[in-house]
């Protein structure tokens, strides 16, 4: 594989980069690490790595380190941490260096690293799903296609082009102003176009379906194959130059809570400055309490007597008190569009919510 340079802001010489606790003080890198890997052992916050590898004077590109190379964890004389190849290692183990060609030195955080738990779903206006062809039915009558049979579609599609075929899913709606900020667009499944259609005359074009993640429906449309799944090589991993809140309003699994590596969806996204590649904190609200005459509560185990007592006052005096929202986790932005994005969970401290917060200080 090529070697893959990832371009990231520094942090400020003021921020501070805190080495976690169980961080050994010397690693061997392995084949199929990557910086990302090796920086998460030594990192609560990896997307920090450039501040421990760009202080190190053995290491003009930190992308060059190779399998068999022995890092070592030191500080400097104003005691800022950083990884440094091990040259005593080294002159040991002559032969681990000589044996490792040029594209065998270790990828930063490439698409590959992430693409098996990336989804295909999109984020479309209803307006532009209106304008898209669609499946007028298949060769064989059937309610339902499978893979090999020939869809015929109401629009003029090119020839030898692939094609993904969609589903319209449920509005994306915005819980805070309750916008509609697009639909979901579910990839059903892929097609090669080999008849081009002529919709002035009613004459459809033709798709030999070539896969199926679920069954294709009459009435389902079709995008060109790499339409908004273009991703980068790598991810220029950073925080938001701007400060920016929102919500995790779904999530591609459908589950209840996700974890690491699971895709969300956020209600924020171009208008918004939100780019792929930023790293954004999931923040959860801790639960309301009610001051009652039997002292605190939480709210959703105070009777409705108390919730209801507790929107009088104000201040000092108020009976209602909303607690602060702590961080659960970490996501990176992947996939942008105007008005909502497309996330993938980093980084976990408790099982993460549709209905959780994300948020970055300027």
């Amino acid at each position: 594989a090529a070697i893959v340079a990832l371009t990231m802001a520094f942090p400020t010489l003021a921020d501070v980069l805190q080495i976690r606790k169980d961080a050994p003080k010397e690693y061997v890198v392995e084949k199929g690490d990557t910086l990302w890997d090796i920086s998460a052992i030594y990192l609560d916050q990896p997307w920090l790595w450039p501040e421990l590898w760009r202080l190190n004077p053995q290491i003009d590109n930190p992308h060059l380190i190779y399998p068999g190379d022995k890092l070592s964890l030191v500080y400097d004389s104003q005691g800022r941490p950083m990884l440094v190849i091990n040259q005593k290692f080294k002159k040991l183990s002559p032969g681990v260096r000589k044996t490792m060609k040029k594209g065998d030195a270790i990828p930063t955080l490439p698409l590959e690293v992430i693409r098996p738990f990336l989804t295909y779903e999109q984020a479309l206006s209803e307006e532009d799903i209106d304008t898209r062809p669609v499946v007028l039915g298949a060769n064989k009558g059937f309610k339902t296609i499978d893979t090999d049979q020939i869809v015929y579609v109401k629009g003029d599609l090119e020839r030898s082009q692939y094609y993904g075929i969609y589903r319209q899913g449920d509005p994306y709606i915005d819980p805070e102003t309750e916008e509609e900020l697009g639909h979901e667009a579910i990839l059903v499944g892929t097609g090669r176009a080999f008849r081009s259609g002529d919709e002035t005359n009613a004459a459809p074009s033709s798709v030999r379906v070539k896969n199926v993640k679920r069954e294709i429906r009459q009435g389902d449309f079709l995008m060109p194959a790499l339409e908004g799944q273009t991703l980068p090589a790598f991810f220029m991993m950073k925080r938001p130059e701007t400060a920016i809140s929102g919500t995790i309003i779904d999530t591609t699994s459908k589950l209840r809570e996700f974890s690491t590596m699971d895709v969300v969806v956020l209600n924020r996204g171009e208008r918004d400055a939100l780019k792929a590649g930023h790293v954004l904190d999931i923040r959860r609200a801790s639960p309301t309490v009610v001051l009652t005459s039997d002292g605190p509560k939480y709210k959703d185990a105070a009777s409705r007597y108390e919730r209801t007592m507790s929107y009088f006052g104000d201040g000092e005096d108020s009976r209602e008190w909303k607690m602060p929202k702590e961080k659960v986790g970490e996501l990176m932005v992947f996939k942008v569009y105007e008005k909502v994005s497309y996330a993938i969970v980093t980084k976990t401290l408790e099982p993460v919510r549709v209905g959780d917060t994300i948020h970055v200080d300027n």
